[in-house]
């Protein structure tokens, strides 16, 4: 077994400084591209594939913490997961601003009927819309007034948002569909670990190891009811 890593404050600290400048190099990337004229004959093609693409990448990225931290043993990765999900939301954000404002003009009209006529905008814009409320409840505040638990199964949603985000991108390519496959490949392995380890913590041995007794069996102990 790997042995765990617990980062102290400062490394920590440093950590999410390196993440965040990692996680901003695309956006700075495309920016310089478009200072220098260097986003080819179609600039509003190239940007809006390139934030579409990010926004899969760090949804996949996200999706892997959970896993990575458990193969790895190291909870501390679970510190990251808010600022890479929301990386997600931001360059989905710069996706679909591309398509309102430099696609369509913020035509009103003229999206609505993009939106039913092209299945796959359909796919692109739920995807959307059901990633605002998973950023919009991503701080310490909303998982308290929440409820962890209504806040876990909000949550869950990301892996519909990954699915819809998939098939999106697979039907706009429609040819060369090589990067929507690794993607779907990606999102199978994530969620089939999931699945994996979820069956595992359910095993009756493994309940038995996750229960504390609050006190020791015989004298003193509590008297329990019938099941």
């Amino acid at each position: 077994m790997i042995p765990s890593w617990r980062p102290d404050a400062g490394q920590a600290r440093w950590l999410k400084v390196a993440l965040f400048l990692l996680c901003l190099a695309p956006f700075v990337r495309l920016g310089w591209l478009a200072w220098h004229h260097g986003l080819g004959a179609n600039p509003i093609e190239h940007i809006t594939r390139a934030t579409g693409w990010w926004t899969l990448t760090f949804l996949m990225i996200t999706l892997t913490v959970t896993p990575a931290r458990k193969l790895l043993s190291q909870p501390w990765l679970l510190r990251l997961r808010r600022m890479l999900g929301l990386f997600a939301f931001f360059y989905g954000s710069l996706h679909f601003t591309t398509y309102l404002w430099l696609d369509q003009f913020f035509d009103v009209g003229a999206i609505i009927k993009d939106v039913i006529k092209r299945p796959f905008i359909t796919l692109g814009f739920s995807a959307f819309v059901l990633l605002i409320p998973l950023a919009a409840t991503s701080t310490n505040a909303m998982v308290r007034r929440l409820g962890a638990r209504r806040w876990q199964w909000l949550h869950q949603a990301v892996f519909v948002i990954g699915t819809l985000g998939v098939i999106h991108f697979w039907w706009l390519v429609k040819k060369d569909i090589t990067e929507p496959l690794i993607f779907a490949a990606i999102l199978s392995v994530l969620l089939g670990t999931r699945v994996v380890y979820r069956l595992r913590d359910t095993r009756p041995e493994a309940r038995n190891r996750s229960v504390v007794r609050p006190y020791p069996r015989g004298r003193g102990a509590p008297s329990r009811g019938k099941a």
